[in-house]
């Protein structure tokens, strides 16, 4: 049953509950458009959006691909196939203001979001448009109910026209982080349909690959915290106690999306059921609207459309690891979209799933097929003299 805020939401949360004598986690899907070229605006919603969810108990907050930064839908940068960027003004002045619509990662956008989900005590997942340098990336933000900013995820691959404008991402970036509602990670939009991104995602759980002792209580971790705009912290033994580093596989799958095709759902079910894991898939609605109007903006070929439009459809869902469906597919505006997972180990769901089918555990056969990830930054230049510096840093 849809329900109403008492000073009346930007829209109605679409509720799917579960059986209220376990252990849940009140997870929410937002499924809502950008503010396209107004970062600071889109903020602003997001925290709207945050405080809604929150209003209904939500634990734990999933956003859209690109929702920060915003999905060109629609644009192609003027590229044509042999035609030189260098003669290409029109598309270079239109990358140029997307560049601008991006966010540093960390950054003073970065600590506003933490400072979002400390405020509204939810584990946020946030789908953003990184700015490394002049080089962008589709990348997803995680933060945990503190305010602590945990780390990010790149997209691997760009999907169709997107690699002209996107980076690759690469095996540093594929966090599973252990919290205290499970453990959480996220792949972007297509790149799911990549088994063996899929199989490292099962496989994964710890909080970080890549822990360097450096003193006898202090170690050195990768992509917690924002504070000081480092992306690399120190971390005190009580931090990292209290997210232990364990081997285990993936518990909350979350896929910000730009698919709202009726296949998609097909490919979340099988992840669910594949990964013994929940889904949680959101996407943007909009409309023709919520972009800039033509000649600031133009959708290739189709500027036959009214303000109306739907450009994209949503269908955000979330799915169990049995691959029962618990909310969604919405395809009818923007909204919340919430269920109630068990995700207990020891009670819930995933481990019925995993007696059933564990892909990385009993039902692998590592002596005949196995995976071997590279897990270490790929950088296009290393100065062996100089010293190490954290990701991202340009000085």
């Amino acid at each position: 049953m849809a329900q109403q805020a008492a000073e009346g939401p930007l829209f109605a949360e679409v509720d799917m509950g579960a059986d209220s004598s376990a252990p849940t986690v009140r997870a929410t899907v937002v499924q809502a458009s950008s503010i396209f070229y107004d970062t600071s605006a889109t903020l602003d919603k997001a925290e709207r959006l945050l405080a809604e969810a929150a209003g209904y108990g939500s634990q734990l907050v999933v956003f859209p691909e690109a929702f920060v930064g915003g999905y060109p839908r629609g644009s192609n940068f003027d590229v044509s196939l042999g035609v030189s960027i260098a003669r290409n003004p029109k598309g270079k002045e239109e990358f140029r203001k997307y560049h601008a619509s991006a966010i540093d990662v960390p950054g003073p956008e970065v600590e506003r979001l933490a400072g979002m989900a400390g405020k509204y005590k939810v584990h946020l997942v946030m789908g953003v448009v990184e700015r490394d340098g002049y080089t962008l990336y589709c990348a997803v933000l995680f933060f945990d109910s503190q305010g602590r900013y945990l780390g990010k995820h790149r997209k691997l691959m760009p999907t169709e026209l997107e690699r002209i404008i996107w980076g690759f991402g690469d095996g540093s970036t594929i966090p599973v982080f252990k919290t205290p509602i499970g453990k959480i990670g996220a792949a972007v939009c297509w790149e799911n349909r990549m088994p063996l991104l899929r199989t490292a995602m099962y496989a994964k759980g710890c909080i970080n690959t890549r822990l360097v002792f450096i003193s006898k209580d202090k170690y050195y971790g990768d992509q917690l915290h924002a504070s000081n705009s480092l992306s690399y912290s120190v971390l005190d033994l009580e931090t990292l106690l209290h997210y232990p580093i364990l081997p285990d596989g993936i518990e909350i799958y979350c896929v910000p999306t730009a698919d709202d095709s009726n296949a998609w759902q097909a490919s979340m079910t099988h992840i669910a059921l594949e990964g013994g894991c929940f889904m949680l898939s959101a996407n943007q609605f909009c409309r023709r609207k919520d972009y800039p109007p033509p000649p600031d903006y133009v959708f290739s070929g189709t500027e036959e459309l009214n303000p109306d439009s739907v450009v994209c459809s949503g269908g955000s869902v979330i799915i169990s690891p049995s691959g029962t469906v618990l909310a969604g597919p919405n395809y009818d505006g923007e909204a919340l979209i919430s269920a109630d997972l068990v995700v207990h180990i020891d009670l819930g769901e995933i481990a019925k799933a995993k007696f059933e089918f564990d892909v990385v555990g009993h039902y692998s056969r590592p002596e005949v097929l196995s995976l071997i990830v590279r897990d270490h930054p790929a950088m296009p230049v290393t100065f062996t003299s100089a010293p190490l510096k954290p990701e991202g840093s340009h000085k």
